[in-house]
């Protein structure tokens, strides 16, 4: 990770809940920016970093291990390690839709779009040619990905990787929390066809970006957002009522 999504992953939690340190680390999971497989920083840094006593910390690794989300291993070559569970059914997904009222898909859709918008914005008057290389790297995995599961952790990274170019750790945390609580959602109704022109409208996001036009980014990423939360919708209109 470059330093500003490290710190957003791993920045003091003000609480210091061992709960709060557990959320931030399966947020970071879920999202794709902890891997499977890799090591968790020791124990007592991890700690120092989300300003936590120890004992809070490997309370919120037992709960961790106990979601199945991190391995701890002992003696030689021992620590955590981050294990990444599959991705939710659609049955499942479709259940938490019809939990939203069409008023709240277009709260949050607000809410997304103010994000991207700034984020984007930013990015094109900040990101460094590093940052600009790294998000084309994420659209390509979009353009890639062939599974409900791979495509929202490319999405997420995406709007991830933005928020970072624009040298924002506040807006990188905003993009994680609302990915974290709609990025499954947002990929449920994309078909094969509309996951193509979902990756050709971060191809425009991310060139705007790189030719540095504020305005034309922070206007695509918003009308892109916007198109997620008309889709969405859309589908909530076609489900039963819970």
């Amino acid at each position: 990770m470059s330093s500003l999504r490290a710190r957003s992953v791993f920045a003091p939690i003000e609480a210091g809940r061992a709960e709060m340190v557990a959320r931030r680390l399966s947020q970071a999971i879920s999202l794709g920016l902890l891997l499977d497989g890799e090591r968790l920083p020791a124990e007592s840094h991890l700690a120092g970093q989300f300003g936590v006593s120890p004992m809070t910390l490997r309370e919120a690794l037992a709960a961790l291990r106990g979601q199945g989300l991190v391995e701890t291993r002992r003696g030689r070559g021992g620590g955590s390690f981050v294990r990444v569970p599959r991705g939710p059914q659609p049955a499942h997904l479709e259940s938490r839709l019809r939990r939203l009222s069409l008023h709240e898909i277009q709260d949050i859709g607000d809410h997304r779009a103010a994000v991207a918008g700034a984020a984007a914005r930013l990015a094109a008057q900040r990101a460094l040619d590093g940052d600009v290389a790294a998000l084309r790297e994420h659209v390509a995995r979009l353009h890639a990905a062939t599974t409900l599961t791979g495509r929202r952790r490319a999405d997420a990274r995406i709007h991830i990787e933005i928020a970072a170019a624009a040298q924002s750790p506040r807006l990188t945390r905003q993009e994680m929390d609302l990915w974290s609580d709609v990025g499954d959602l947002v990929w449920l109704p994309v078909t094969v066809e509309l996951a193509r022109e979902v990756s050709r409208e971060h191809d425009a996001i991310a060139d705007a970006i790189g030719a540095q036009r504020p305005d034309l980014a922070r206007r695509l990423a918003e009308e892109h957002v916007r198109a997620e939360t008309d889709r969405l919708a859309a589908l909530r209109l076609t489900l039963a009522a819970p």
